[in-house]
């Protein structure tokens, strides 16, 4: 049963969402006044610099910070309710490894001169596309053979090893510029997001978002046990694979044109059990969603500092707020453990 306190924390928090979103077009390199953004918004679009700035710049970073902190969120809930697992997340059946695999053939190989790189961030968005699904095709078909979740876990590290290791042979054999390229790409970033980008970007997380909600009494079974999941009828090996699907695509794609976000997908889900303290995924799920754009908009406005002609990695800034987040709530759950002992 849904309670008040709860609907109106999903409000509270929306409601903070906006307004961090507005927020976060007042924040750059370039400082621009509450009316002068207004007015520039109401006008529309025209050929002034606050126009260019605005329009072609601070909005998509900002739609792509909320549309990223949603979809590694509600990725990270759904991989930590299928291992049971509080430190899964979206990456850890290797779609990231893969990405990043694929990204780096791209880029490091071309100093080796066995492929041209090109300067054209779509190109590098389907290397990491292409990555992704195919360590996601290797994971579904190692699902069907394997029924245990917590081998399935292992498998999905034991890939990113591998494909780890592949990177760092890359790397070893680079030339430095190429390296850096790379290097660069790891840090993940939300400012080389476009429109074109954000029209591909955005439907494909709604969908995994919307197939997560669709989840959600089937989730909330699941997190009974292996038993009680078959004796009330759901199939636990459909179920599995609806979410490696539902995470592997949310992941690859955010991936493919952000680089690997780290943090926000295993932070978050702690954050919304703490919060609104339950298990119940139509709770959780949404508010996950909620809480995953608030954080990555502050994270943004962060990394953007006023005063800097440059913005900071915006990993270093995830992993500056996700990292304290979640050992913060593994000593207060710890404490509250010893406590009820």
């Amino acid at each position: 049963m849904i309670s008040r306190k709860q609907i109106l924390l999903l409000i509270g928090f929306a409601f903070l969402a906006v307004i961090l979103f507005a927020m976060d077009l007042l924040v750059g390199s370039v400082d621009i006044s509450l009316k002068s953004l207004l007015e520039r918004i109401l006008s529309g679009r025209d050929n002034s610099s606050i126009s260019l700035i605005v329009f072609d710049f601070r909005i998509p970073k900002a739609l792509s910070a909320i549309i990223i902190g949603a979809g590694l969120s509600v990725s990270g809930i759904l991989m930590q309710s299928l291992f049971r697992n509080p430190l899964a997340g979206p990456y850890v059946l290797g779609v990231s490894s893969g990405a990043s695999l694929a990204v780096a053939i791209y880029v490091l190989a071309g100093g080796m001169g066995l492929i041209l790189v090109s300067s054209s961030p779509w190109i590098l968005a389907l290397f990491a596309i292409l990555g992704s699904l195919s360590v996601l095709l290797l994971v579904l078909l190692i699902s069907i053979r394997v029924r245990d979740s917590v081998s399935l876990l292992i498998i999905g590290i034991m890939l990113s090893g591998i494909a780890s290791s592949l990177v760092s042979v890359l790397q070893y054999f680079s030339t430095p510029e190429l390296l850096q390229h790379f290097i660069i790409w790891t840090f993940g970033s939300l400012s080389g997001i476009n429109y074109s980008q954000l029209k591909l970007m955005i439907p494909l997380v709604l969908i995994g978002i919307t197939a997560a909600l669709f989840m959600q009494k089937s989730l909330n079974v699941l997190m009974l046990g292996d038993n009680y999941t078959k004796v009330l009828g759901v199939s636990i090996r459909r179920l599995r694979t609806e979410i490696i699907i539902t995470t592997g695509i949310i992941t690859g794609i955010i991936t493919a044109f952000a680089g690997p976000i780290v943090f926000i997908g295993v932070a978050v889900p702690h954050l919304g059990r703490s919060i609104f303290k339950t298990n119940d995924h139509r709770i959780l799920i949404l508010a996950t969603v909620f809480i995953g754009a608030a954080l990555m908009l502050i994270c943004d406005m962060v990394s953007n500092i006023p005063g800097l002609s440059t913005s900071l990695p915006i990993n270093s800034v995830t992993s500056l707020i996700g990292a304290p987040v979640i050992i913060w709530i593994i000593i207060k759950n710890r404490r509250l453990r010893t406590a009820n002992f």
